[in-house]
């Protein structure tokens, strides 16, 4: 992997407030370039913002062409690629949630959420297909708030060759010392199994829907230990170092890189089958 300055975004979105999120996200963009970032991720459903709405149209949703159209001038004039978050109108069916990453040359990768948190699931529906792809000579994996509880997630797009994850959440409810503490129960596994940096951010804010988002953004270096992280309710860039030799260091280590020690012949259990008091049930199969 590449050296990187990575900017994580905490920011307010608005649902049907297009405009003024992507206003928002030139400045934010603006501010971290000129700390020298060379990525710089916003949270999920950062352009067209969050909704639970189940009346909410097209006017909440954007295709992959007009998004990139959008963004893509944005990237180009500060030179930087940007993760940006919306809700897909696929023109039939209910919409993806879609982490678009976008350069100066348009459209670099697409991830779109594969994992749907309950209450998502009559506005949005699940994409099946997990990838990493490289950007800025690096491979990322992306993974969107709820999917980032699937362990086998990250060891995927890991085996994929991702050396960095970026993890845009929308995650409402609690403080943002609560959520921190949730976020720094899971997330340093995330990376430390897989030998891999890991990037996090949340929007800010109340919405208009009464959604409360607690700003936090942390990144987590590939030995699980966290490197930097913010805290509050305002609007922040948090600028970070990711650096090879950190990654090079973990994954020469004989006892501290993983992966090429896995047994993947033992793990194939089929499907989970869970009693009322959610236990695995002791049938035989």
């Amino acid at each position: 992997m590449e050296d990187l300055i990575i900017g994580a975004v905490c920011m307010h979105a608005e649902p049907g407030q297009m405009d003024k999120n992507l206003a928002t996200m030139a400045r934010l963009t603006h501010a971290a370039a000129a700390e020298g970032a060379d990525i710089i991720c916003f949270p999920e459903l950062s352009l067209t913002g969050y909704t639970l709405e189940q009346g909410a149209g097209r006017e909440n949703s954007l295709s992959l062409a007009t998004a990139e159209s959008i963004l893509t001038p944005v990237a180009g004039d500060e030179g930087v690629i940007m993760l940006a978050g919306i809700a897909e109108d696929t023109g039939k069916g209910k919409p993806f949630i879609t982490q678009l990453v976008v350069g100066s040359e348009g459209l670099l990768g697409v991830h779109r959420k594969t994992h749907l948190g309950p209450p998502e699931k009559g506005r949005y529906q699940a994409a099946d297909s997990l990838g990493a792809f490289s950007v800025h000579g690096t491979t990322i994996g992306i993974q969107l708030c709820y999917e980032t509880h699937f362990p086998e997630i990250s060891t995927t797009m890991a085996l994929q060759g991702a050396e960095l994850f970026f993890c845009p959440h929308a995650s409402p409810r609690g403080s943002g010392e609560e959520k921190r503490e949730s976020w720094l129960r899971h997330l340093p596994a995330r990376a430390f199994d897989n030998g891999v940096f890991l990037v996090a951010c949340n929007q800010v804010g109340e919405t208009s829907e009464g959604f409360s988002f607690p700003g936090v953004a942390l990144v987590i270096g590939p030995d699980g230990r966290l490197d930097a992280v913010f805290t509050g309710d305002s609007e922040k860039v948090l600028i970070a170092s990711v650096k090879s030799r950190d990654l090079l260091a973990v994954r020469q280590n004989r006892m501290g890189y993983f992966l090429r020690h896995r047994r993947p012949s033992l793990y194939d259990h089929g499907p989970l089958e869970l009693g009322g008091n959610g236990t695995r049930n002791n049938q035989e199969r």
